[in-house]
């Protein structure tokens, strides 16, 4: 999603901000529900950057109300696409129809996945422009050298890409933690290939500040209020 540029029509400001659609925002200061620096807002209303605008808390507990937020235990061998030769999270969650997973976790790993139906998330999580963190867990095929953790930290070459600078701990003999701020295509797996580690077992235990916690595999539960909270304040929404 592009910043904004102020100043800005208010109903565009609307719009960048979700609170609905360039004409759905038309529609809302019609119904006078919002106001514009403590005012009635007015259809073509310029936004600058010291403005204040509020949206009536009718709109928004409606808002709320209609959008999901589940965090999901997605097991091994489900694939977050739709994949003709396996299964689906939409395949294997009937009652979460309507519900997009936020990103994707490879079909081979394990661990959390955001499902939704707001799509305002997709950009602010998503984005390679967000530096929002991902941990994991993994286990490979051979005992873990520091020198291996001290790589993973500073960032590996994998073909003609060097991978950021990430977090990295042991927590067991073969068993790690590592936490990213970017997420290229098998990338854990590759950076553990260019140092001659196999992973036997890759877990996404977090996203940002939600947590995978004791969820059961193929299991799912809503994230709470105080969760949501915190997340949409740290992706500005």
């Amino acid at each position: 999603m592009e910043p904004l540029t102020f100043p800005i029509r208010i109903n565009r400001y609307l719009a960048h901000k979700g609170f609905s659609t360039r004409r759905g925002a038309d529609v809302l200061i019609t119904q006078k529900l919002v106001q514009l620096n403590g005012k009635i807002a007015q259809l073509g209303d310029q936004v600058t950057i010291d403005d204040v605008v509020t949206v009536s808390s009718v709109v928004i507990n409606k808002i709320e109300n209609t959008y999901r937020y589940i965090a999901y235990y997605k097991p091994r061998g489900i694939s977050t696409d739709q994949q003709k030769e396996g299964e689906s999270i939409k395949m294997s969650l009937p009652a979460l129809r309507g519900l997009f997973p936020l990103g994707r976790l490879d079909k081979e790993s394990e661990g959390l996945i955001i499902l939704t139906n707001d799509g305002r998330l997709t950009d602010r999580v998503l984005s390679p422009d967000r530096t929002h963190e991902k941990e994991y867990r993994v286990k490979v095929d051979k005992h873990i050298t520091d020198a291996f953790i001290r790589h993973l930290e500073r960032g590996i070459l994998i073909e003609t890409y060097k991978t950021k600078p990430a977090k990295a701990h042991r927590t067991g003999e073969t068993i790690f933690n590592i936490t990213l701020t970017e997420g290229k295509k098998h990338q854990i797996r590759r950076m553990c290939t260019a140092e001659g580690y196999q992973v036997i077992e890759l877990t996404r235990i977090r996203i940002m500040n939600i947590k995978l916690g004791d969820l059961k595999e193929g299991m799912y539960r809503t994230i709470t209020k105080a969760e949501l909270i915190e997340l949409k304040k740290n992706i500005g929404l």
